[in-house]
């Protein structure tokens, strides 16, 4: 007789309601976009959709290629060989991670200035007086925004390709080796195909993150489909227009998750343990130039994706040490800090209870349900604030009619009048990343764990807290670590949910860079890449400890 699995109806509710939630943004965008006139399309195919969506489509294939090589590179690089300061490298590898991409852009645009210290020594080496002596690539250009998003990124594919690489690569091609193979040939014929997956999953993120972009591509006059979204909404005053560009983006969404998908359809993580060896393959010792090459190579995409910001910015901070004490900086921290925070607590809340749902009912349905509450992440935080900015005003709206109406009262506006819209964007964008992370977790725990409890008494909820829970304090905290992160660097959401004199350290120094005076939230900056850097290295180097233990 088949086994009857247990029904638990109140769990679906919850899980349903979750998901509705959720897909509410995009619902709302649809019917924004579908009530509009349609007078604004002629202007919109004309003018703005080609090149936006060119430009767009380039930007993403640029950034795929750069990080695609920089992060599989230097994951091999300090994996395979053995070369001085190896180990400092491969946890400072992650460190750009800490750098928003909209600081990166402001970072590099004085970097590369005429006035910047590159083309000042450009001048002073060959004797130019002007700008007119030579030639300089344009950083604000379409390629200098993919360069700067692919140096803050690439960490995404560093991190994905180098966990695959020390649990299964130094032993696939340590055999590899002994039947006679040349080093480029175990590369390309053998480690590329196993740590495929892993890198369509990084390139995956990489994309996800260059179409969330805001503050980069606007500072660097590059017109992506994000920027037109709130271009036509702020410029031309038409909600319906970016609403439907919003719609176009979201498309071009799902095809990227569709693409990745299909990419991954044969092939599959190899997580087992690959051998029972005590001892690792030994990395390859290089000698004489190489030995020296190796660790300036693997040093400059450091050095690009941390050292500049950090420089730029260090040195603009040091002639404003007083902002440290500044009321509008202190402001800004504390209001990152609450809503980081309380994002990160609420977003594992809700992965914790969504994969306990899921484990307790096992059916296809509680599945989708957690696969729906999970699609916040594939939405970029500009579809994402507009879509919910609609919903959360016109519920604002309904209780303030409805409380005036029966209770002779005003109740304002409760949501999009406080930090609650901006938390609860980010939660929803942000629950994919918990969920992943908890249920990487919670895979790796035997499977008869629950029946063990059972047997001994625990009911579902008992054997939930004081069983699974304890065993998964570290994908929890690591869960919690990538969403307060993520929140601690959100921009193109907070932008349009926060209430009216409400700042984070993001806007703060989005704000001086839209005055043109990025050097102004320098100190914020540098807030923000500390906040964020800490939890990064820590967590990376969790990962990579994990990682070398499952051998």
């Amino acid at each position: 007789m088949p086994v009857r699995r247990p029904r638990h109806p109140l769990l679906g509710t919850l899980a349903l309601a979750i998901g509705i939630v959720v897909i509410l943004p995009v619902l709302s965008l649809l019917f924004v976009a579908l009530s509009g006139t349609g007078e604004d399309w002629p202007h919109l195919i004309e003018n703005v959709l080609p090149g936006a969506t060119r430009t767009t489509l380039a930007l993403l294939v640029m950034v795929a290629v750069l990080t695609s090589v920089a992060g599989v590179a230097c994951a091999w690089a300090v994996v395979a060989y053995d070369f001085p300061f190896r180990r400092m490298l491969s946890w400072a590898l992650v460190l750009p991670l800490a750098v928003p991409p909209y600081l990166a852009a402001y970072a590099f645009g004085e970097f590369f200035h005429y006035q910047g210290p590159v083309q000042s020594m450009v001048r002073a080496i060959f004797g130019f007086q002007t700008i007119r002596d030579y030639w300089f690539p344009d950083i604000r250009s379409t390629w200098g925004t993919a360069f700067v998003l692919a140096s803050v990124l690439y960490p995404y594919v560093y991190l994905t390709t180098r966990i695959v690489f020390l649990m299964q690569g130094r032993n696939i091609a340590d055999v590899a080796r002994t039947l006679g193979a040349s080093p480029a040939r175990v590369f390309w014929r053998v480690l590329l195909p196993v740590a495929r997956p892993a890198i369509v999953a990084g390139v995956a993120l990489v994309l996800m993150e260059s179409i969330n972009d805001i503050g980069a591509a606007e500072y660097f006059g590059v017109r992506t489909l994000t920027v037109a979204v709130y271009t036509t909404w702020l410029n031309r005053g038409s909600l319906e227009g970016g609403a439907q560009i919003a719609i176009l983006m979201l498309v071009l969404v799902v095809l990227l998750l569709v693409a990745e998908q299909w990419a991954r359809r044969r092939q599959r993580f190899h997580a087992g343990r690959g051998t029972h060896l005590k001892v690792h393959p030994p990395r390859i010792a290089l000698k004489g130039w190489t030995r020296f090459a190796m660790p300036v190579a693997v040093l400059l995409p450091i050095l690009s994706g941390f050292g500049v910001p950090i420089t730029i910015f260090g040195q603009y901070a040091s002639r404003r040490l007083e902002q440290f004490a500044s009321p509008d900086v202190a402001r800004a921290f504390v209001n990152s800090l609450m809503t980081a925070s309380i994002t990160a607590v609420v977003t594992v809340a809700i992965a914790l209870f969504l994969l306990n749902a899921q484990r307790l009912s096992k059916t296809r349905s509680m599945a989708a349900m957690v696969r729906l509450a999970s699609v916040g992440y594939a939405l970029p935080g500009g579809i994402l604030g507009l879509g919910l900015l609609f919903v959360l005003a016109r519920f604002d709206n309904s209780v303030d009619a409805f409380a005036r109406a029966w209770l002779g009262v005003s109740t304002g506006l409760l949501l999009t009048g406080s930090a609650a819209a901006v938390i609860l964007a980010c939660t929803i964008r942000f629950i994919a990343l918990a969920e992943g992370a908890i249920r990487s977790g919670m895979e790796k725990l035997p499977g008869s764990l629950d029946e063990a409890a059972r047997s001994l008494g625990k009911t579902p909820a008992q054997s939930a807290t004081s069983v699974l829970l304890p065993l998964l304090k570290p994908a929890i905290l690591t869960a919690a670590v990538l969403v307060f992160v993520d929140t601690v660097k959100e921009l193109s959401a907070t932008i349009l949910l926060r209430p009216f004199g409400f700042s984070t350290l993001a806007t703060h120094v989005y704000e001086n860079a839209s005055r043109g005076v990025p050097e102004e939230g320098a100190v914020a900056a540098i807030v923000i890449i500390i906040t964020a850097m800490v939890p990064v290295v820590l967590l990376s180097g969790a990962l990579v400890r994990d990682a070398e233990a499952s051998l």
